[in-house]
């Protein structure tokens, strides 16, 4: 028994044996009459491989005929490529997935928000399987390895099963070069440093092979990719509570280029800073520390303007401040509340945050006085307590007033047409075989 490819935006689910489905190109008419519940338990031990592409028309055929020859007919399967590709893609994977033994599915993105985070993000909204499979398209990752890692995830009843590259009879291989492989070799040192306890068990946290539960999976709204790393993202907002590990022998591309670029590392440390001040009181300890970091452009800019430009102290200490307090902007953006931005024009917001950051100027002179002249502190102990209390109100101002979090919503993508579509959705459909 084969689950059935996925249609529309539902789950799938349990319909008609895959042998009665209808051909690639086969009209509408003859498609099933309806769909069966989605409520339905997803049959055990059933996988949904969620494949991100980006311009990978020379690798999916390849990869199809490799997983028709690994999948074994018992293994209940479904392939669903979330593409973000401006090339041939789309059309390559629906002439390839003609000659599949298993269903195979396009869903299109017109806007790749998350990037090839968002896109598997996006492909585990629509597994109604068991277990969720996520692998790239590029061929450096074995196709004959998926059977191992459900295999591994059912006989020790693990939640996460990691292919990895850093455990014993495992190889990076693959990675071109010793760059690549220090910025690697980096990438999960400093990830395993911040998230020690959420990625115990996991030796290669930057690996994009993987295999989980669907269950374990929080539902996808909780979860806020940015860039490639999604791994990472499941193992610290989902805490799965079991974790196994499979060795892998990374492989070189097949064909085309790699995708990553220093944009991308500079995406994942801006992932990393996200994840680690989740909480509140991270978020206020970032808060604090980026705050710090702002009297450098503001010195350096009270230096400038009164040496190199001779203004009087008092208007070059006010004109200096908004130095610091645009570092301190661009910075809390960036590290602290990125996925909370949308629900106000950038303007809006500097403008918000200029008015509170120098507010606090005004409320720390008078109220270190009401604390010498009426609760008799020393000027020090007042100013230190002022500097505490202005610091915790403008944090909780600065995010209450200026990063109000946002409805959440995600915008979805389509499916590529591959046959006549349903009356339901005139732009969704799916390729079958």
């Amino acid at each position: 028994m084969r689950t059935p490819a996925l249609t529309d935006p539902e789950p799938a689910a349990a319909q008609a044996p895959a042998a009665q489905a209808p051909a690639a190109h086969a009209p509408a008419a003859q498609e099933p009459a309806a769909q069966a519940p989605t409520a339905q338990a997803p049959a055990a031990g059933s996988v949904t491989l969620v494949i991100p592409t980006f311009n990978e028309s020379a690798n999916v055929a390849e990869l199809l005929r490799r997983l028709s020859a690994a999948l074994p007919a018992r293994l209940p399967c479904e392939v669903l490529f979330v593409d973000d590709s401006t090339d041939d893609t789309p059309q390559a994977i629906e002439k390839a997935a003609q000659d599949c033994p298993f269903p195979v599915a396009v869903l299109h993105r017109e806007q790749a928000h998350g990037g090839l985070g968002g896109a598997v993000v996006e492909g585990v909204e629509r597994a109604g399987t068991d277990w969720v499979v996520v692998m790239d398209a590029d061929l450096q990752h074995p196709p004959h390895l998926v059977p191992e890692l459900v295999g591994e995830g059912e006989r020790t009843g693990a939640e996460l099963v990691v292919a990895s590259r850093y455990t014993s009879g495992g190889s990076r291989a693959g990675l071109a070069g010793s760059y690549r492989i220090a910025v690697s070799r980096g990438a999960t040192w400093l990830a395993k440093g911040l998230f020690p306890r959420a990625l115990r068990g996991i030796s290669d946290p930057m690996s994009g092979f993987f295999a989980m539960r669907r269950s374990a999976i929080a539902s996808p709204q909780t979860l806020q990719p940015l860039g490639y790393k999604i791994l990472l993202e499941l193992a610290v907002r989902c805490r799965p509570a079991t974790v196994a590990e499979v060795p892998f022998v990374f492989q070189e591309r097949y064909a085309g280029e790699s995708k990553s670029t220093a944009r991308e590392g500079l995406r994942f440390l801006a992932h990393l800073a996200a994840l680690r001040s989740a909480t509140p009181l991270a978020r206020m300890i970032g808060f604090g520390l980026i705050g710090l970091s702002g009297f450098v452009p503001n010195l350096a800019a009270l230096w400038l303007l009164t040496h190199a430009l001779g203004l009087h102290y008092l208007p070059a200490e006010i004109v200096a401040n908004q130095a610091g307090v645009l570092w301190n902007f661009v910075l809390i953006e960036l590290l602290l509340f990125r996925d909370r931005r949308r629900h106000r024009h950038w303007a809006d917001r500097i403008g918000r945050f200029a008015l509170l950051a120098n507010a606090d100027l005004l409320l720390r002179i008078p109220l270190i006085a009401l604390l010498v002249a009426e609760l008799g502190l020393g000027v020090l102990p007042a100013t230190a307590l002022a500097l505490v209390t202005t610091f915790v109100l403008r944090f909780a101002a600065t995010e209450a007033l200026v990063y109000l979090p946002r409805s959440g919503h995600r915008a979805t993508g389509r499916h590529r047409k591959a046959r006549t579509p349903s009356p339901r959705d005139s732009r969704d459909s799916s390729v079958t075989a």
